[in-house]
């Protein structure tokens, strides 16, 4: 074979721009990727101006619009219409819903948008479609931009490159600790609530003079969030400044309430505002909820009499009854109580997504205001260096107007003459050249040396405070200054809303103010539907007979409790479930199956249901023969998904389930053999597979019960009760493999 022909069987080499690398490796970089796209351009606030690009793309938009606070404002669908065409290339229903909630004094406390129109309210009613409504800036909006042309903050290209945009605002307002933010990332999230602006001023002057402040002293000028909607923080302090310290944590707030005195002893609360974020009609309507179905039996009625403030009045059953206890029931069960929870996740200047503690927000606050204060005055001190050069060239123009005149009228090119003769710089040639002739009448010497001067003053003024560190920090001190007295506590938009309370104490409240007790019988069928009957059905056939089942189903247990008890149900998969009695669906018709109210497999059965009782105990048995004894504490279950108690492995079910009530225990099997030995043989365990109980050669374990050796062992066998008080022949000890059953036992080798 020839060289040539051997060249052009080989494969071309492979281009140089492929990288070989696991799938694994290239899929979790490229997942980082956007990841971080999604944490760093939607998510998280940046920490120094407390936004996210599509609330900063807003303000700037508006800006650029002129909606500033004292001109007219726009259509909505103008504002987003530039926002998406110019900086932020996503849908127009995000956008606008970003700029709604800028705008609703309930979701912002400081609102930065000025809306004109149906903007939502507390209620939860979304805004008006776009094309209806006006906004434009507030004066806190204006704050945040302030200093932006004067090259305060870095610009970048917008998205298609026609446009620019800046990084960060300047924010001489600190909007994230003031109006708060939350965003949920890839793997992370934030969360952070609104505060009172002169209490954050307090802190960050105080951080000024003090920088290595404690957390707890910090808190001491911020003692918790200010939320828009009032409420009563009642945290304790010391939860408060541990949540501050790591950047996360969680703050119970509740709804403010007073009591009116009615006539003739009666009385009434009134509910005069609710928490952060908590709609009002959805809260009313969980209330109403709740009474319908006789869990607030304390309450009579709930009447929404709301107008432009919140006005929920709360009617008691009867005048004896405790507004404390009343609200409590009220508290645990509706949002009139809500946890809000604190988690400090933001980009800091690198755009590094970091949790950070107060002191540590608060400081990159003060470094993005110096470094906007060392380049604002950078920039200004180079307008003032371009005005005083002009102004000198003005000077000379003055000084000699009529020679300025005459080279201008017969040079052809009098910019160098202008230069050579009086030796001026190219940008006072061109300055003078440009200049109107109507300007020459306001050219006077005492003017331009006046504006030179006070040039040259502010000139020297910036560079010393560029040169010294102490009087920039003293120029910023007094800005917040300024900033706490324009939105101080005696001003309406500045005074605290949320109050600062004690942790509530722990109020006892009975059950009864809960849950309305009354008599019920659980029916749970064969095949697992359940329903609570009104009253307790005697045990007798008569009335069991009277209760109707689906076709093709029928009895499986029947249990008098009340609605205050919990009902714990033991499956073949050897998990305990639990169900209020209140909660059970009410007895007409045929109820609903178990395996909707909680996460029981189909594949799996009930095989015990029982009234829980702290205090009581049960054992439970596998087919394998396995069994302990559990406490009915340990069985309590608080999820749907129910608690694993009696471990089993594949084929292994559960088959046995009976309080402890005596002193023996009784196991039988398939092979109808019975034994009994001695409770204490049985160990008490919270979980695990157990102990041996009975042995087995060609069966299983099939049932198991508790007895009082003394009295003998009873079994139901039809319609009749049998017992059997001469139990020698199979008393034993644990793991025995027993003797056949007494005569005339159950055929089906049960105990009942």
């Amino acid at each position: 074979m020839t060289k040539n022909s051997l060249k052009k069987q080989l494969p071309p080499p492979p281009p140089q721009d492929i990288v070989d690398k696991p799938l694994r490796e290239a899929l979790s970089e490229r997942y980082l990727s956007y990841a971080l796209s999604t944490i760093m351009d939607r998510a998280l606030p940046d920490v120094r101006d407390g936004m996210k690009p599509v609330h900063r793309r807003l303000m700037y938009a508006m800006r650029s619009l002129k909606l500033e606070p004292t001109l007219p404002p726009k259509k909505s669908a103008r504002v987003v219409g530039d926002v998406i065409g110019k900086f932020h290339p996503h849908g127009d229903t995000a956008v606008y819903e970003a700029m709604v909630r800028l705008a609703q004094d309930f979701s912002q406390r400081y609102p930065l948008v000025e809306g004109q129109g149906n903007f939502g309210n507390i209620d939860g009613d979304s805004a008006a479609a776009m094309r209806y409504t006006e906004a434009r800036l507030t004066e806190v909006a204006l704050l945040l931009l302030e200093g932006i042309d004067d090259d305060a903050v870095d610009l970048r290209p917008t998205y298609d490159g026609s446009e620019t945009e800046p990084v960060v605002l300047p924010a001489a307002f600190p909007n994230l600790l003031a109006n708060g933010t939350s965003g949920i990332a890839v793997g992370m999230a934030t969360n952070i609530p609104p505060h009172n602006v002169s209490e954050i001023c307090d802190a960050l002057r105080h951080l000024i003079a003090t920088p290595n402040a404690g957390i707890e002293k910090l808190v001491s000028f911020m003692p918790g969030p200010d939320f828009p909607t009032g409420g009563e923080l009642v945290e304790s302090h010391a939860s408060i400044v541990e949540a501050y310290k790591t950047g996360k944590g969680s703050f119970r707030l509740r709804a403010r309430w007073e009591k009116e005195e009615l006539k003739q002893g009666t009385w009434q609360i009134v509910v005069t505002e609710i928490p952060y974020q908590v709609q009002k009609s959805r809260l009313i309507e969980k209330m109403a909820e709740l009474l319908q179905a006789r869990k607030l039996p304390l309450l009579d009625d709930v009447v929404d009499e709301s107008a432009d403030d919140v006005r929920i009045v709360l009617t008691p059953k009867s005048r004896n009854v405790d507004p404390a206890v009343l609200m409590e029931s009220l508290f645990r069960q509706c949002d009139l109580e809500v946890r809000f929870s604190l988690n400090m996740n933001v980009l800091d200047k690198d755009c590094v997504p970091k949790v950070m503690d107060l002191r540590e927000v608060l400081r990159c606050y003060l470094a993005h205001r110096q470094d906007v204060l060392i380049r604002r005055s950078k920039h200004q001190l180079a307008q003032i260096e371009a005005r005083l050069e002009i102004l000198g060239g003005y000077l000379i123009a003055f000084l000699n107007i009529d020679k300025v005149i005459k080279i201008i009228r017969k040079e052809d090119e009098p910019k160098p003459v202008l230069m050579k003769t009086f030796k001026l710089t190219d940008t006072q040639a061109e300055a003078i050249l440009n200049m109107r002739l109507r300007a020459l009448r306001r050219l006077e010497e005492m003017q331009i040396k006046g504006e030179q001067n006070d040039l040259s003053e502010k000139q020297a003024g910036l560079k010393k405070l560029l040169k010294n560190e102490d009087l920039r920090w003293k120029h910023i001190d007094n800005e917040i200054a300024e900033l706490k007295k324009r939105f101080g506590k005696s001003t309406k938009l500045g005074a605290r809303r949320t109050v600062i309370g004690d942790p509530p104490p722990e109020l006892a409240v009975p059950v009864e103010a809960v849950i309305e007790r009354e008599n019920i019988t659980v029916v749970c069928s064969a095949k697992g539907w359940i329903r609570a009957m009104r009253g307790h059905i005697a045990d007798d056939a008569a009335q069991r007979a009277q209760i109707k089942y689906k076709e093709g189903d029928e009895e499986g247990y029947i249990l008098n409790a009340e609605t205050t008890d919990k009902i714990l149900f033991f499956a073949s998969n050897g998990r305990f479930y639990t169900l209020g009695g209140d909660k059970l669906p009410p007895g007409r018709g045929f109820g609903e199956p178990v395996r909707l109210m909680t996460d029981l497999p189909n594949e799996d059965d009930i095989i015990g249901i029982i009234k829980y009782a702290p205090e009581q105990k049960f054992v439970v048995a596998s087919s394998d023969g396995r069994g302990f004894i559990v406490k009915a504490e340990d069985a309590l279950a608080q999820t749907k998904n129910g608690k694993q108690i009696l471990n089993v492995g594949d084929g292994i079910k559960a088959v046995a389930f009976a309080p402890v009530a005596g002193d023996t225990i009784a196991v039988i099997g398939t092979n109808r053999k019975m034994l009994l030995f001695p409770a204490a043989e049985l160990p008490e365990m919270s979980r695990g597979r157990g102990v041996i109980l009975q042995k087995y050669s060609g069966g299983q374990l099939s049932d198991v019960k508790t007895i009082v050796l003394k009295e003998g062992l009873t079994w139901q066998s039809g319609d009749r009760t049998r017992t059997e008080t001469d139990l020698r022949n199979w008393r034993g000890e644990r793991a025995q493999a027993g003797r056949i059953a007494p005569n005339g036992f159950n055929r089906n080798n049960k105990f009942k």
